[in-house]
């Protein structure tokens, strides 16, 4: 019978109070203790129940929990000692384990044992925490019961395996697991993981998720190598347990080769994983990373990785962009949330590894860094470069130099960077700002425009706050002074503009601060900086920018009414920069919209007003007018103006230029002028009264000589005159009106053509010696403005297509080439002349007489009079020796060569100057003018009276002619294509220097100016063609001979200077950087395309290699008939740039470049060139140096390029006479020798250091081929070092001194390592090397001491670090004998001190003479049994002597 047991009434209550406190602090009871029934098991003849109740534990039944009278490890202490005392040990355990099975029969009693149990005992006395464990729990905390109650939770947990979840919301499988977790001790690890597996293995999915999840905190770390096994295996054939078990994995502890397996085997299915379970795989990868295989592991995941999932659709970026400004926008789609989640989380975990995993950053950067350049990039590439940028601050430097070099490369280019910034995570504005900043502090024209993309992608898709940011940023750039910085800044801000003018207003109190700086700027950064503020001002009618239009305003009239001249400038650029925003023709906007095409009646007068007020400012200054002037035709020439305001510019532009500058032929005026005025340079026969004429002469005498004189008279006064300078400037701005109110058509001013010029005789014949200065300063004045005339007549009628008009623009050309001698002559003996300048900017106040207000030849030399002596006798070399001149760069000489050149002034030695230094006389050509190159032969019609024609004339573009209009096209190519790098501006000059007079077409891009050179490669081609013909003709008429006796010296120099230009302008076309750009890659190929049909007929769809290849050929024909040095270098300079555009490996580059490049330059190094007239070589220094550079990097073998050159060359050089040179190397003589050893001596340091030192493990053919290599530069070094004692001038020991410390240098470090593991099986070979290399080094010696004898401060400030060196070899010589079990055969001795001839130095005789005893003793007793050894040492102990004497020459300088 079963009897029930009562509970007193304090049990009760006591029962009650701690039910309903259990019933706050269990989440799995559902309702109130006061509710439950409570039911205690009654006791039967179980061990289980008596054991369970002896111990303190209360069975109950039903929906109560069982009671726990005692403490959790009371009960657990108590139970396993009543069992290990138990009479019946251990079969009382099996009585024990079959009590619990069929109690835990009935479902509701086995949850209830799997719940935790109510405490009965006060906290006070608890012992432990307050929580409770469950039953189950507590028993397998007992080892001798563990095992058997295990195995019956594994037998009981099938049955609810495939249950659905209890009403109460308890899962039964899951709650059986947790007992197994946090156990203090497993008895038996490896059963249990073997039930597990078994179990995981026919468990439903959703559980096997649970139980994997569970493995590591239910199994002991002795486990984890089997269980790591065993999920390997389970994940192999069961993929859609990666997650689980990849989490799993990352949290075992398991031998790197299985880790290595399954990220293997998980790296192989990344790209076809889904994206919810991306993130765990990427962090099992990233964790399982360790320093030996970072590298493989994260470039394996850079491929395998597919980001597409990672870039925003279209839709979801316009969404995103509400987003931010709509805050209470919600993206719809849970979808799509639910993607975006996962992106996010892909990067959190990849931001996390990167910024704490010092090892994974470093490996992701070398990764990249080690992509080949043909591979394709992935827009995740630079995501993670840019992310490690932002999260880590140590590898910064390391990110912008991988980033310098791949966009060098043209790897990253802007379709890459613009995907960059739509993906999810690239939050990192500031860094990326950052970043832009540095790129932007670079010389490369490619990384700059790449930090400019970065400002400008990050405006455009970052949120408000990164756009000021932004914004700020470039304005720091501006304000900075740095040109270039400051240029890249205001082009991003001109993009922003057009991007987003809406966003960019709200930043215009930014950009307004920039106008407080405009003292540094150039006009073409004044003129960038007020069309942007015009733009955001005037573009629409808003009233925010109400603001800036009055601040403009306030600025713009400031600058006009100051008495700076400066300022003055800056005002007249802005106002008309203004003026054209204002006055735009929005006719093409409006047909959009129903707005008026035309301005209205108030925008019209405020335009008229503006323009007024600049006239009326400026006209008091010739130089104003004239800036006034050209900034105006700028304006019209780029803007399209609104006609309304368009006809009155015009009109009024047409009357005043009629009034002020056109006389009528019959109307010669009278006066009193020192020379006679005459109609001159007419094209056309006028009669008497019919007619115009150019009134220059008498402007020009009314603006010197009359106001010098005091001659004004009140009527004069009133009538004012205007200036001669505006002359030129003024026709430009008429003949642009013209052009845009007739589309083209000059008919209306074609007179001013051919009308003549009223001047006097301009040929000085013999009355030039009689002139005085002034009158010659004014013929100078007077010719300098004629030529500006006729430059301004032949811009604007050059591209008139008739016959009749292009004769007449010839002829124009053919008077300002004859102009241009006349002034040669002119300025070569006038010492004190000051032209007029033809443009007035800020670039040229230096060298602008801004003080006075009228032009006067008298305050001019007082102003510039230092500046134009030097110039004008800047160079007293022939016009050919300056055409000749690399690159044609400015000749400003320096202020130390000052005296001479002002006695050569006084002498007047030379009769003609160049005129290259005089560019700022002159008005800049259109480049529409170079279509005159396409000129072959024109007929030009002379007609009478009555229009019939009299006679016909055949013009022809004529060398001079072509050398004018290529000697400019090459300075403009040089100027706007060479990159800023390989142009830098000499130290303290202008930095502007290089661009004046480039104005009009600093206006215009890159791409625009390239594009009108290949248009004319064609005509130039022509040109080179027919220059090539007649240097091919030339010998055979001179019988061989380049400069013979009957050759034309005039002609030959013209057509060599021609040639050149045409070869300079080719190299300065294809080396243009822009061709990297895809956007540029059409212009490439055009004129690509253009060189290679002047080969064989146009072939479609021709490859890049191609084509540049056949272009290659093209251009190498022409090596034949190269007529100078100079064109020589130029040609190789275009065969080695066309070559770099190609995509071919670099392996297979540099089998093509090496053939054509090393032939051609040793055809051109071994060929005698035609000298100059005065002077010993044509050759200039820097050009041989450059043109041997390019044969030695190119040759097969620089060693045996070398051993030619000195040991052939050199010793013809040497047994020749005096002015002779060598019969193998003409280009080498006494005079250019110093440049070969210079070349010979860094070639030889280069391409040592090129080779690897190699290690013992490599086989013994490498040690041999190394050895051998070594052997044959320590004998051309010997070569070179020894011709010291021939040469021994001051540069020549200069660069011995400084090459040969490095050669030692690269010895010690490449070398020697070399010979440690070579010493014993070739030692004779060693020996042989070493005592070479003492001959070298024992001169090296010789040479300190000659040096410090000489006192020359060049040479002796690298004595001590060669000093250095040697001792450091005879340590290292001493060190690999000792490696090598030798060390008996080093020895010392004193070395003697002595001169290159090898005399002794007399000033130590006695410290030598006993230094000599010593080393004739010491030497005496080394047996000829270790001659080989002693030998060897004898290097080393010359080394050691080294040490000593240079003591003694220290002593010697300090007495």
């Amino acid at each position: 019978m079963v009897s029930k047991r009562r509970l007193s009434k304090s049990d009760d209550k006591e029962t009650l109070t701690e039910d309903a406190s259990n019933a706050r602090k269990q989440p799995l009871s559902k309702k109130t203790k006061k509710s439950h029934v409570y039911y205690e098991v009654e006791e039967n003849d179980s061990a289980f129940i008596k054991l369970l109740k002896t111990s303190g534990i209360i069975l109950k039944t039903g929906e109560s929990q069982n009671q726990l009278a005692v403490d959790q490890i009371v009960f657990q202490r108590k139970l396993f000692q009543t069992l290990r005392k138990h009479p019946s040990y251990p079969k009382i355990i099996e009585e024990f384990v079959n009590g619990l099975e069929s109690y835990i029969e009935d479902q509701d009693i086995f949850r209830n044992c799997l719940l935790s149990c109510e405490r009965l005992q006060n906290e006070e006395a608890s012992m432990g925490t307050s929580y409770s464990k469950s039953l189950i729990k507590l028993l397998l905390g007992i080892d001798i019961l563990q095992p058997a109650i295990i195995k019956t939770l594994f037998e009981k947990l099938p049955e609810f395996l495939f249950e659905s979840m209890n009403s109460d919301g308890i899962n039964m499988p899951r709650l059986i697991i947790s007992q197994l977790k946090w156990l203090d001790r497993v008895v038996d690890g490896k059963d249990l993981t073997t039930k597990i597996m078994q179990l995981i293995s026919i468990a439903p999915v959703y559980l096997q998720h649970d139980f994997i999840t569970s493995l590591p905190e239910i199994l002991g770390d002795s486990q984890h190598a089997d269980v790591g096994k065993e999920l390997s295996d389970l994940l192999t054939e069961n993929t859609s347990l990666t997650v689980p078990i990849l989490d799993v994995l990352s949290s075992l502890r398991l031998d790197p080769q299985l880790l290595s397996k399954v990220r293997q085997l998980v790296m192989g299915k990344l790209s076809s994983v889904k994206l919810e379970d991306l993130p765990v795989i990427i962090k099992f990868i990233l964790h399982s990373i360790t320093a030996m295989d970072a590298l493989e592991v994260i470039s394996e995941l850079r491929e395998r990785l597919d980001l597409q999932h990672c870039i925003l659709p279209p839709q979801f970026l316009a969404s995103q962009s509400k987003m931010k400004n709509k805050s209470q926008t919600r993206s719809s789609g849970n979808q799509e949330n639910s993607d975006e989640d996962c992106v996010f989380l892909i990067f959190d975990i990849i931001k996390s590894a990167v910024r704490y995993e010092k090892t994974i950053s470093e490996a992701w950067i070398k990764a990249i860094e080690h992509i080949a350049p043909e591979s394709e990039y992935k827009t995740f590439d630079l995501v993670m470069l840019l992310i490690i940028y932002s999260t880590n601050t140590q590898a910064k430097k390391y990110i912008e130099r991988v980033l310098r070099n791949k966009i060098r490369s043209g790897c990253f280019h802007k379709d890459l960077l613009q995907g960059t910034f739509y993906v999810h995570y690239l939050d990192v504005c500031p860094s990326i700002l950052s970043l832009a900043q540095n790129l932007l502090h670079s010389l490369d024209q490619s990384i700059i425009l790449f930090g400019s993309l970065l400002y400008k992608y990050a405006f455009k898709f970052f949120d408000t706050y990164c756009q000021q940011e932004v914004i700020g940023a470039l304005v720091t750039h501006i304000c900075s002074g740095n040109e270039a910085e400051v240029d890249i800044a205001l082009d991003v801000l001109l993009e922003l503009v057009v991007i987003n003018l809406s966003a960019m207003r709200l930043n215009a109190v930014f950009v307004k601060g920039i106008l407080d700086y405009l003292d540094k700027m150039s006009p073409r950064q004044i003129r960038k900086l007020f069309y942007i503020l015009s733009t955001l001002a005037f573009s629409k009618q808003h009233e925010g920018s109400s603001h800036i239009q009055d601040d403009m305003h306030l600025v713009i009239r400031k600058q006009l009414s100051s008495t700076i001249f400066k300022y003055k400038l800056i005002g007249i650029i802005g106002a008309i920069t203004m003026a054209g925003i204002m006055a735009v023709d929005r006719s093409r906007f409006s047909s959009l919209t129903q707005g008026k095409a035309d301005l209205s009646n108030e925008q019209y007068t405020q335009v008229t007003s503006l323009l007024q007020l600049v006239h009326s400012c400026s006209k008091q200054s010739p130089q104003a007018s004239v800036l006034y002037y050209d900034e105006f035709a700028n304006m019209i020439q780029i803007v399209k103006l609104a006609p309304k305001v368009l006809e009155w510019v015009g009109q009024t532009i047409f009357n005043d230029f009629q009034d002020a500058f056109v006389v009528d032929l019959c109307a010669i005026p009278q006066g009193n002028y020192p020379f006679p005025v005459k109609a001159l340079y007419g094209l056309e026969e006028y009669g008497s009264q019919d007619g115009i004429a150019i009134n220059l002469l008498p402007l020009l005498f009314s603006q010197d000589f009359a106001e010098d004189e005091g001659r004004r008279t009140s009527q004069e006064s009133d009538h004012k005159l205007v200036s001669p300078l505006c002359l030129a400037p003024y026709f430009r701005l008429l003949r642009l009106c013209v052009e845009k109110q007739h589309n083209g058509n000059l008919e209306e001013i074609d007179g001013l053509l051919d009308c003549p010029i009223m001047l006097t005789d301009l040929e000085p014949g013999e009355r030039l010696e009689s002139m005085s200065d002034k009158e010659r300063s004014f013929i100078c004045s007077l010719i300098c403005l004629t030529l500006n005339w006729f430059r301004e007549v032949v811009n604007a009628f050059c591209q008139q297509m008739s016959p009749e008009m292009k004769g007449k623009v010839l002829t124009r050309l053919k008077h300002i080439v004859e102009l241009q001698g006349i002034l040669e002559k002119y300025l070569a003996v006038t010492s004190d002349c000051s032209p007029p300048l033809a443009a007035f900017d800020l670039e040229t106040l230096d060298v602008t007489p801004h003080a006075s207000t009228v032009f006067s030849a008298k305050i001019k030399k007082q102003g510039i009079t230092g500046k134009r002596k030097r110039k004008a006798g800047g160079n007293k070399t022939s016009p050919h020796d300056m055409i000749s001149k690399e690159d044609g760069s400015e000749c400003d000489p320096t202020p130390s060569n000052r005296g001479q050149l002002e006695k050569e002034f006084k002498g007047k030695e030379e009769k003609t100057v160049s005129l290259q230094n005089y560019h700022l006389l002159f008005r800049e050509l259109d480049m529409e003018v170079f279509c005159i190159l396409r000129c072959g032969l024109l007929t030009k019609f002379i007609l009478d009276t009555e229009m019939h024609t009299e006679a016909t004339e055949v013009v022809q573009l004529q060398p001079p002619e072509l050398l004018f209009l290529l000697e400019d096209l090459s300075h403009k190519v040089e100027n706007m294509l060479t990159p800023s790098v390989a142009r830098r501006v000499p130290f303290l000059k202008g930095k502007g220097s290089q661009n004046i007079g480039l104005s009009h077409v600093q206006q215009r891009t890159g791409q625009e100016i390239v594009h009108c050179i290949v248009q004319l490669l064609t005509p130039m081609c022509n040109h080179l063609e027919n220059m090539h013909n007649y240097f091919q003709c030339l010998p055979a008429e001179n019988h061989g001979v380049v400069d013979g006796p009957g050759m034309q010296a005039q002609e030959y120099r013209l057509m060599s200077s021609c040639y050149q230009r045409l070869l300079q302008i080719f190299h300065g076309l294809f080396a243009w950087s822009g061709f990297f750009q895809p956007e540029n890659q059409n212009l490439l190929y055009s004129a690509l395309e253009v060189l290679t049909n002047r080969l064989k007929p146009r072939e479609p769809d021709q490859s890049l290699e191609e084509l540049l290849s056949q272009s290659f050929h093209y251009l190498q024909n022409f090596h034949h008939s190269i007529p100078s040095f100079q064109s020589a270098l130029y040609l190789i300079r275009l065969l080695m740039v066309i070559l770099e555009k190609s995509r071919v490996p670099t392996q297979n580059k540099e089998k093509i470049d090496q053939e054509p490049y090393t032939s051609l330059a040793r055809h051109f190094l071994c060929r005698i060139w035609p000298s100059g007239e005065k002077e010993k070589s044509s050759i200039p220094n820097d050009q041989l140096h450059a043109l041997l550079s390019i044969y030695l990097e190119h040759t097969d073998s620089v060693l045996k390029a070398i051993e030619e050159i000195a040991g052939v060359g050199v010793p013809e050089l040497i047994n020749s006479s005096k002015d002779a040179s060598s019969s193998t190397f003409p280009t080498l003589t006494r005079h250019t020798f110093v440049i070969f050893f210079r070349v010979m001596m860094a070639e030889l340091v280069k391409t040592v250091k090129g080779l690897q030192a190699g290690t013992a493990a490599d086989s013994q053919q490498i040690h041999e081929e190394k050895l051998l290599y070594w052997n044959m530069a320590v004998r051309d070094f010997s070569i070179l070092i020894n011709l010291i004692k021939v040469f021994d001038n001051r540069p020549v020991l200069h660069v011995c001194l400084k090459y040969g410390r490095l050669f030692v240098e690269v010895f010690l470090k490449q070398c020697m390592p070399l010979l440690d593991f070579s010493f014993r099986k070739h030692r004779e070979d060693v020996l042989s090397l070493l005592g070479t290399f003492q001959l070298n080094t024992r001169l090296l010696h010789h040479l300190c001491g000659h040096s410090k004898i000489h006192q020359d401060m060049k040479l002796t400030k690298h004595v001590p670090f060669l000093k250095k060196t040697l001792e450091l070899l005879v340590c290292r010589v001493k060190a690999m004998l000792i490696l090598n079990n030798c060390r008996e055969a080093f020895w010392l001795g004193n070395l003697k001190n002595r001169d290159l001839q090898g005399e002794e130095i007399v000033s130590q005789n006695s410290q030598e003479s006993r230094a000599d005893e010593s080393e004739d003793d010491t030497s005496s007793q080394v047996s000829k049994s270790k001659a080989t050894e002693d030998g060897e040492e004898d290097e080393a102990s010359d080394r050691e002597k080294d040490e000593d004497s240079d003591e003694s020459d220290n002593d010697d300088d300090s007495d």
